[in-house]
């Protein structure tokens, strides 16, 4: 007998057995038990999560010879044909391959013949997104006015392309992409039925790999099981996979925090050596650094594993601004990848960006934790301390505000602001309530990135509401306007006077 997939021999066919969709597996077992059943179903969802194996699932609970229920038998004529393929009720079109109208007018015109063996004819309707508009046409009189033995089971990963005549006339179902945790624990299940041994981190790295596509965690299964003849290792999956082992992520985040360049470069030598998918480390130190950062807010939150302690160690080592930003690097330097001259001079320019811009909060070779011992009270910072304000910046906030890389509203926000207090890390800005339109989030965020830019590190931005005292940008144009020697020439000899509206910044 020839090899059977472990995709095709382990698809669900009830739905008991189908994994991850709780919430449409509910809401279809209720239809079939009170018999309230709808003419249209669509089922929309990214590849692999059950959205043909489900419609299968659903035409067996229609068919079965012992009646409508949730529960098909699975031994009747009519389940054994659905699941072998051949029933002749069941009509599975491929919209990709046959997307003309005549194709779809032919299928419709059959559909008007009563089932041949079944209690309904079934048509299924994969990526039914990629019908042409004239087939949809075609399509919408028989949905508007269905007869009874019909049933229409659509299937898409597209739903956004679909006309919403369409849509309205069916009863939609989101399929959700499978959690990792999820597809781990089932790929194990099969594993013991399969009598075959794994080592559970390898089951995690193929969970993870699926990117919520159960389909493709057992297409990977059966790859790695036929790559490690049989003994599926962490070892053996990272080497099928392309994946870089986590010790040298972690050896990478505890150099950037010594601030040790020639140990980063070193490690993403070794990387390189090793043939590894450079865009895949990227993309998992970005994890890694979103545990890191979940540790240091929510501890309680990271999964624990051999590596937690590490996590830990990372998460008191690492200040919460060091992680954002290293996050945020790594995702740019992965989007980035594509356009650099090679993938290693896009991947160490990267590690070489994170050095380049760690924040200098402390004194590069300082690798203490952040965390203070227990029962120390850590330091409080004065506001306006002298001692933090960085090199650079004498308090002079309307000349700061003037020399920022912007434009538009968030440079009017600048000149509008006047500085309460900074202390190295926050500053404090006060607006007057008649500029309070100027300090929207979006514009706040350009003032921030502007500020960030200036003093080279992370930068927090805080903005109160209330009058000013006087010195901000408009504030000192206003009196250097004053005090002008041809405007006060003017006001006294002439009556003018001076419309502060009408200040505005030189271009």
């Amino acid at each position: 007998m020839s090899y059977q997939v472990l995709a095709r021999k382990w698809r669900p066919r009830n739905f008991e057995s189908l994994v991850g969709q709780d919430h449409v597996v509910r809401a279809l077992r209720h239809a079939l038990d009170e018999n309230r059943l709808h003419h249209a179903y669509l089922f929309s969802g990214t590849r692999g999560v059950g959205k043909t194996t489900l419609a299968r699932i659903l035409a067996k609970s229609l068919n079965c010879e012992t009646g409508i229920s949730s529960h098909p038998c699975g031994k009747c004529a009519a389940c054994l044909e659905i699941d072998a393929g051949r029933f002749v009720d069941l009509i599975e079109v491929d919209a990709a391959t046959n997307t003309k109208v005549d194709e779809m007018r032919q299928l419709l015109e059959n559909s008007v013949y009563a089932p041949t063996r079944g209690r309904f004819k079934v048509y299924v309707i994969d990526e039914v997104h990629m019908l042409s508009t004239s087939a949809f046409n075609a399509m919408l009189k028989t949905l508007e006015e269905p007869p009874e033995h019909i049933k229409f089971i659509l299937a898409t990963t597209d739903p956004q392309k679909i006309p919403v005549t369409v849509l309205s006339r069916c009863l939609q179902f989101n399929l959700k992409q499978m959690h990792s945790p999820a597809i781990a624990a089932h790929l194990e299940e099969i594993l013991a039925a399969e009598k075959t041994s794994a080592e559970p981190a390898a089951l995690k790295l193929l969970a993870d790999g699926a990117r919520g596509s159960m389909r493709d965690a057992l297409s990977l299964l059966d790859q790695a099981i036929a790559y490690s003849s049989g003994n599926v290792t962490e070892q053996a999956v990272r080497s099928m996979l392309g994946a870089i082992d986590d010790t040298f992520l972690f050896g990478i985040l505890e150099g950037l925090a010594r601030g040790d360049s020639a140990a980063v470069l070193a490690i993403a030598e070794d990387i390189r050596s090793r043939s590894v998918s450079l865009e895949g480390a990227l993309q998992e130190l970005g994890a890694l650094l979103h545990r890191v950062a979940l540790a240091q807010v929510a501890p309680g939150s990271v999964e624990s594993g051999s590596d937690g302690g590490r996590i830990g160690d990372l998460a008191a080592l690492l200040g919460p601004e060091e992680v954002q930003l290293y996050y945020q690097i790594a995702l740019h330097g992965r989007q980035d990848l594509p356009f650099a001259p090679d993938e290693f001079a896009g991947f160490s320019m990267t590690l070489l960006r994170m050095l380049a811009f760690t924040p200098q909060t402390r004194d590069i070779g300082d690798v203490s934790p952040r965390k203070p011992p227990a029962g120390v009270e850590p330091a409080k910072k004065s506001i306006g301390a002298k001692a933090a304000v960085p090199t650079g910046f004498d308090g002079d906030w309307p000349k700061l505000a003037n020399s920022l890389s912007l434009g538009g509203v968030a440079k009017q926000l600048a000149q509008a602001s006047e500085l309460k207090s900074f202390d190295g890390e926050t500053l404090l800005l006060c607006v007057p309530p008649t500029a309070k339109q100027l300090a929207e989030k979006s514009f706040q965020d350009k003032l921030r990135a502007a500020l960030q830019e200036h003093f080279g590190k992370p930068v927090r931005l805080s903005i109160t509401f209330s009058e000013t005292t006087g010195n901000t940008v408009r504030d000192r144009a206003a009196a250097a306007i004053s005090g002008d020697a041809f405007v006060r020439d003017l006001v006294e000899n002439f009556d003018a006077t001076i419309v502060d509206s009408s200040i505005k910044p030189t271009q």
